[in-house]
């Protein structure tokens, strides 16, 4: 089976950190873009990162300069690293993926999405 399990969630202060991790089962990201979008109570879901085949990389205004995507070595895992965690990042985070790996794109473009992994930053 095809899939994407997301881990790394849980319970941070303010000013705190977490890494997610994303790991592919049933294939591998070689030809995939691979993103990270959130989702908070009420809210609409929203690209958080991108990171493409040539290791291009989109962060949303709210996170750039905290969150970082990065890859393992082997290419078999995209790290999502957060830092100085704000309580407004709580949400759900799902990792996503495409087979064009040229380009990032839209939520649209995500055909294949983990069952994500909550993340909640207290005051």
């Amino acid at each position: 089976e095809v899939q994407l399990v997301e881990s790394g969630g849980g319970l941070v202060q303010a000013g705190g950190s977490l890494r997610l991790s994303c790991a592919a089962s049933g294939f591998t990201f070689d030809d995939h873009t691979i993103g990270w979008f959130r989702q908070a109570p009420g809210k609409e879901r929203e690209e958080v990162s991108c990171t493409t085949l040539d290791g291009s990389t989109y962060y949303a205004a709210s996170v750039k300069g905290r969150f970082t995507i990065s890859s393992d070595s082997a290419g078999n895992r995209r790290y999502l690293q957060m830092n100085s965690l704000k309580p407004e990042d709580t949400a759900v985070y799902y990792c996503a993926a495409h087979d064009d790996g040229r380009f990032c794109g839209e939520e649209v473009d995500f055909d294949l999405w983990g069952q994500g992994t909550q993340v909640t930053v207290s005051s």
